[in-house]
């Protein structure tokens, strides 16, 4: 057993010296009752889940599906307060073109596009990966793109209490490209403001800024 942990910790020092350290953790009762559930879903379409292409696809479906909704075990609040800083900096903080992927909870289809988020501190600033991260917390769940961007607004909003919000998350979805409507190059936009942001002023100022792109 130790020299299994040796290995893999060589390993993993490997890979973190290229820039890339993969971890996965799944729970293996999850994985079962998943697997064995998607078994019978392959049935019921007409499949063999015997034969050669499908014989691992249960477990690699149920392991995917705890990857892509791991974020209701993540507490999005604990990620900024770990990297809050006092500071006096009172202007706008923008993350933008921050990637989302996430899962309509409608047809278990996904939704992906980029995400848009600012602040304007009172008091404390927050570490700016730790933005995309939040982001990541609640799109790795079930969703629909109103709720995210709320939950995102709010979640910034309550734990930094800064003068101000701004979400805006632009996605296309599968569950209309691929099915339903079939508008391949449709997108959703949805915004959500809180604060300063609310002023007509402020707002147009961070809608210029998100949609200017470089040369």
């Amino acid at each position: 057993m130790a020299k299994m942990k040796k290995n893999t910790t060589a390993a993993a020092r490997g890979n973190a010296a290229n820039g890339y350290v993969r971890i996965e953790q799944y729970n293996s009762g999850t994985v079962e009752r998943v697997a064995g559930n998607y078994r019978e879903i392959l049935k019921a379409l007409g499949e063999d889940p015997e034969r050669e292409g499908l014989l691992k696809t249960p477990e690699r479906v149920a392991k995917a599906l705890q990857y892509l909704t791991h974020g209701k075990g993540l507490d999005p609040a604990a990620i900024l307060r770990s990297a809050m800083f006092k500071e006096e900096y009172q202007q706008m903080v923008i993350v933008k073109d921050i990637e989302v992927y996430s899962l309509c909870e409608h047809h278990i289809l996904p939704f992906f596009g980029k995400a848009h988020v600012a602040y304007i501190p009172n008091g404390h600033i927050v570490g700016l990966s730790k933005i995309p991260r939040v982001v990541d917390a609640f799109a790795r769940r079930l969703q629909v793109q109103e709720r995210l961007t709320v939950e995102i607004r709010n979640c910034i909003q309550d734990t930094l209490k800064p003068l101000g919000v701004a979400v805006v998350i632009e996605a296309q979805h599968l569950c209309m490209i691929m099915r339903g409507i079939q508008k391949q190059h449709s997108v959703a936009t949805t915004s959500a403001f809180t604060g300063e942001f609310q002023q007509d002023r402020t707002r147009a100022e961070f809608m210029r800024l998100v949609s200017k792109r470089g040369d």
